[in-house]
């Protein structure tokens, strides 16, 4: 009886740290991501001096316009990752590939975390949320859960 407690334990152990320490992880860096370290202002400056690395001097409108494509971008992408990461835990070593509360519970982790993050940046000085940015993010890893299961999809029809 103790041996399978302690099996147990370690198998639990064994998921948290496997499944669910990438989902911490990339909180981490998304909380850090919102706070003055990235705003705006430090990102533009970032961009400007890579683009110097590769011999491109944009001007000022076109260095704020490629901020912006960045910035939004990473809004998309962050989350985009973060739901997968999300729906990996939330399958953890299950024999089955796709099910839907599993996409649920990561669009309702996400939607909740994109609408604590905008909140966070209210706190900031040189950031603020925006309901905009939000749904953005939301979109972002609604359009991750969408790949993930078009490819479930697939590969059960394969099968």
């Amino acid at each position: 009886m103790a041996e399978s407690i302690t099996t147990a334990e370690s198998s639990l152990g064994y998921k948290v740290v496997r499944y669910w320490l990438p989902v911490l992880g990339m909180l981490a860096v998304m909380y850090w991501f919102s706070t003055d370290a990235l705003s705006g202002e430090n990102t533009r400056g970032i961009i400007e001096t890579v683009l110097s690395w590769f011999g491109y001097h944009p001007g000022n409108k076109s260095l704020l316009r490629i901020n912006y494509f960045v910035r939004k971008s990473a809004h998309f992408s962050e989350y985009a990752v973060l739901a997968a990461l999300l729906f990996r835990a939330f399958r953890a070593d299950s024999a089955y590939r796709w099910r839907l509360k599993w996409a649920l519970y990561s669009l309702a982790v996400i939607v909740s975390w994109a609408a604590l993050d905008e909140w966070h940046q209210t706190f900031t000085r040189t950031r603020g949320g925006s309901v905009w940015d939000s749904l953005l993010d939301a979109s972002g890893g609604l359009f991750s859960l969408v790949i993930i299961t078009l490819f479930s999809l697939r590969r059960q029809r394969q099968s």
